[in-house]
């Protein structure tokens, strides 16, 4: 059964505005950040297992597309979607929705799991995620081990 996509709500605060008034471009990497693991503990992850299988989350790139400005006062709503294909990697695409609503920012990051011991990406991400995760669904995974989406990279 596929999970709805991961969403939670931040509010804007008045440390994440520059001098032009309105959030920071920086800021939007810690909202999709938190929600990243906001996402990852609500999908059941235990951090501290994770390490103890001695892998560690990876980003690999991180690009963000700017579509309109967030001002004060307000929140934001992010999303979280994991997207899998084959390989070592996997795509976590984000967006940061305006209070009304209107798509303020798309955030899209090529992700993977690092061995730690090794400090090269594992082959089969999926694998340790599906481990640990009680609702695989939100990573956009089954919980029979296949991907529920097939155009990540």
């Amino acid at each position: 059964m596929t999970e709805p996509v991961f969403r939670t709500t931040l509010p804007i605060r008045f440390d994440d505005l520059d001098t032009n008034g309105h959030v920071q471009g920086s800021v939007y990497l810690a909202y999709a950040d938190h929600t990243r693991w906001e996402c990852l503990v609500a999908a059941g992850i235990d951090l501290v297992k994770l390490r103890e299988r001695g892998v560690g989350p990876v980003n690999l790139s991180t690009n963000i597309d700017f579509h309109r400005e967030l001002t004060m006062p307000g929140s934001v709503e992010v999303t979280c979607e994991f997207k899998w294909g084959a390989g070592k990697t996997f795509v976590v695409e984000q967006h940061v929705h305006k209070d009304d609503g209107t798509l303020a920012a798309t955030v899209r990051s090529v992700s993977g799991l690092l061995d730690l011991a090794e400090r090269r990406l594992v082959a089969d991400p999926a694998r340790h995620w599906l481990a640990l995760a009680s609702r695989p669904g939100l990573l956009g995974l089954s919980d029979r081990g296949g991907s529920e989406r097939d155009d990540g990279e």
